[in-house]
């Protein structure tokens, strides 16, 4: 018994360990009711269920958020609630190109869950390895959380910049890559990641990945490029693991819940970049200041996030609301 509460009050990162513990605990729940109850057959998911899953991954997030407040102070529960809030914003952008990799390969909307919490897994250790990686850099050297702010400020004047791009899969390097290096199947399997079938070159069986899995990995990797802006960016308002990891992990899940009522209302938003440019631009510019000293209070970090974000929605929503959805573009074939 000594040595089971020595293991949960010992220290890990920062943070007593039963916080992590506790904060596992919630995440894999979730996936387990997620896949295991919600979701157990695969069915298309409607905009409604999609709002009513957003709503019930949110009241955890602030329970979650509120916990901490309580258990560690208000200042902790505030950067948690903004690092939350700052990784919601960043990731829509992410929301959008998923959509449009879907589209790309005639990915149905039945099987794009399926997708979508595989990929959750993926998050969850690249997430915890860019994080671990920044807060070691942080630590070991104080002048690159420079690099992390000029980084974001460049990203955000060159999204400013390409905001009147849609988001393309034609010609991907990485699709490219896949289509080198595994046999893909020419159409979509049921549900099914590979297949055996006979590969015309050999003549012989063997696996080949379907178009679910090309989808799969693409998304992974677009996880893995936003990574790289919205990380850097929650280090500007606190440089401790357990807050960025946790509130990185709840805004994703909460966001891949959301993902098919914002993908049915993508010609919504296309005004949302320019405050996602904002953000990350006012964003860089306060990291940039932590070393010298000078740090912006996090309830101003906060309302100004709010405010830029749902200045961009509220815009977006005046200006398009005549525009009618775009009819989305046919699959094409991967292989």
């Amino acid at each position: 018994m000594e040595f089971i509460q020595a293991v949960l009050f010992s220290d890990f990162l920062g943070t007593p360990a039963y916080f992590w513990f506790i904060f596992i605990s919630i995440v894999i729940g979730l996936l387990v009711l997620d896949l295991g109850f919600l979701h157990k057959g695969q069915k298309e998911i409607e905009a409604k269920e999609s709002f009513i899953l957003y709503a019930g991954y949110m009241a955890i997030a602030f329970a979650f958020g509120a916990w901490v407040w309580y258990a560690r102070g208000a200042q902790s529960g505030l950067e948690f609630f903004t690092g939350y809030l700052i990784e919601q914003s960043l990731a829509m952008d992410n929301i959008f190109v998923i959509a449009t990799v879907f589209a790309f390969l005639g990915i149905p909307r039945i099987y794009q869950h399926r997708v979508l919490f595989w990929g959750i897994l993926g998050v969850i250790v690249f997430r915890a390895i860019l994080i671990g990686l920044g807060a070691a850099l942080v630590m070991s050297f104080s002048w690159i959380l420079f690099v992390f702010g000029a980084f974001l400020v460049f990203t955000g004047l060159k999204m400013f910049k390409t905001s009147h791009e849609k988001p393309s899969v034609d010609d991907n390097w990485m699709l490219r890559l896949i289509k080198k290096n595994f046999r893909v199947t020419e159409t979509l399997h049921g549900e099914k990641f590979t297949v055996k079938q006979i590969d015309p070159k050999t003549g012989k069986l063997a696996t080949f990945i379907t178009p679910l899995f090309v989808a799969l990995i693409i998304v992974e990797f677009v996880d893995l490029v936003f990574a790289v802006d919205s990380v850097p960016a929650i280090f500007a308002v606190t440089q401790d693991p357990f807050i960025v990891y946790t509130s990185n992990i709840f805004a994703i899940l909460g966001l891949r819940a959301l993902y098919f009522a914002l993908a049915a209302a993508m010609h919504r938003f296309k005004y949302l970049q320019f405050s996602l440019a904002t953000i990350l631009v006012l964003v860089g510019i306060k990291i940039f200041l932590v070393p010298m000293g000078i740090k912006i209070d996090t309830t101003i970090s906060l309302a100004v996030t709010i405010s830029v974000l749902a200045s961009g929605i509220l815009w977006s929503l005046w200006k398009t609301r005549n525009d009618m959805p775009e009819p989305a573009p046919g699959p094409k074939a991967v292989s």
